[in-house]
């Protein structure tokens, strides 16, 4: 029997339209269009999940999952919402490089955000800036900004080691102070220093000694008598991550802190936990973010009040909100923009002046660099604390402006 006429062939072509409509792929035979579900906005977040830095990379993903969660529930853009894509760069570049590669090409992200290290985050802006893809950076570093290592589709929500150095030492060193350093002996610890020194020529301060540590360092006993021996009258601690709280430990463990104040170029909210508040007693840093800003800062107390609604009460961290501002502000930047064509968010992201969690910011037009305050931040005495979380003081507030920044021509930057 004929099983190929008339009527069986145009009941196989409404089967096989009902079939492509069904999963929207009309248009390749000329049929009208069928509408498919709107394109996810796809952000990548490379972050060390795992290794010394992994509170802070947590902290980090939870407040960045708030800003994707908030957008979304705002509606998205024209109904397309923010998809978030975690991966784990282990605090290596080599890693970094290969997340953020597939993130972009197997993944399709059109933006990326993240980075916990300054030698991870220069590994992630060559790859996006290869493939000409947005990077909002959320580490601290002075590289980033120059010339050499920037490209227009780099952006820079942190604060960098010549601003926080700046402004401890402004708060902290006087004319004829004596300051030892103990410098982690990579990238971060090596940009503080410069700006700790760079700051304390500039007031008259006296450099006592260095010491160079390894990264990861188990062990501070054999360089604490070095540094008593210098007889400063402050030490500087230049390290993060673990490395702070183990490091801040064993100098109280050795009486420095009652010869020295002890200051940091950022003191670190996840760090004090750890350490604890006899350890951290009188430690001064800078910070880009404190909770108790809420008492002043009516977007603090928003952030504040959307965390604690999201994780059963608990209170957003300094490196927690780099990783907020930073989603909000590249967000804000796709809606004014209309779309999620990379040219035309650069342009947005430029002309941006955003308030999310701390007071106005802005992307410095040269380097991208947010301009924003810096907190100068005091760990408070165990009586002091009213509850867990009620870690610091904060001492002062140095407002945000293009004058805290090393200038676009010493950056590389020509007009």
């Amino acid at each position: 029997m004929n099983r190929q006429g008339p009527g069986y062939g145009a009941v196989s072509r409404r089967t096989l339209v009902r079939g492509m409509a069904a999963a929207g792929t009309l248009a390749g035979i000329g049929m009208p269009f069928v509408a498919r579900a709107a394109e996810p906005i796809r952000i990548g977040f490379p972050t060390p999940v795992t290794g010394p830095f992994g509170a802070e990379a947590k902290d980090q993903i939870r407040s960045v999952e708030l800003a994707v969660k908030q957008f979304n529930e705002a509606g998205g853009l024209n109904g397309r919402m923010a998809e978030l894509l975690v991966r784990d760069d282990k605090l290596n570049p080599g890693e970094a490089a290969t997340r953020t590669l597939e993130l972009i090409e197997k993944d399709r992200a059109h933006f990326i955000v993240g980075a916990l290290s300054s030698a991870v985050q220069l590994s992630v802006n060559e790859i996006t800036r290869s493939r000409k893809v947005i990077y909002v950076s959320i580490s601290q570093s002075d590289t980033i900004n120059e010339a050499k290592d920037f490209s227009r589709h780099t952006f820079h929500e942190a604060l960098n080691p010549h601003m926080t150095t700046a402004a401890v030492a402004k708060h902290a060193f006087k004319k004829g102070t004596r300051v030892a350093y103990l410098v982690a002996d990579y990238a971060y610890g090596h940009e503080m220093l410069r700006g700790f020194k760079r700051a304390a020529a500039a007031i008259g301060a006296e450099t006592a000694g260095e010491i160079l540590h390894p990264f990861g360092a188990p062990d501070y006993s054999t360089f604490m008598p070095r540094l008593r021996a210098m007889r400063p009258d402050i030490l500087c601690i230049c390290n993060f991550g673990r490395d702070q709280a183990n490091s801040i430990k064993q100098a109280n463990d050795f009486g420095l802190k009652k010869a020295s104040r002890i200051v940091v170029p950022v003191l670190l909210h996840n760090q004090r936990l750890a350490g604890g508040a006899d350890a951290f007693e009188g430690v001064v840093g800078a910070s880009n973010y404190y909770w108790r800003l809420e008492e002043t800062v009516p977007t603090a107390k928003a952030f504040n009040d959307a965390f604690r609604a999201a994780y059963a009460g608990a209170v957003p961290t300094d490196y927690g909100a780099y990783g907020y501002t930073a989603v909000r502000s590249l967000l804000m930047a796709v809606k004014a923009a209309g779309d999620t064509d990379t040219d035309k968010v650069v342009t947005a992201l430029e002309g941006l002046n955003y308030d999310v969690a701390k007071g106005p910011e802005s992307y410095r037009a040269c380097d991208h660099q947010a301009i924003q305050s810096v907190l100068i931040t005091e760990s408070k005495k165990k009586s002091e604390m009213q509850g867990e979380a009620d870690l610091f003081k904060i001492l002062e507030v140095e407002p945000g402006s293009e004058a805290m920044l090393r200038s676009c021509d010493e950056l590389g930057h020509r007009a």
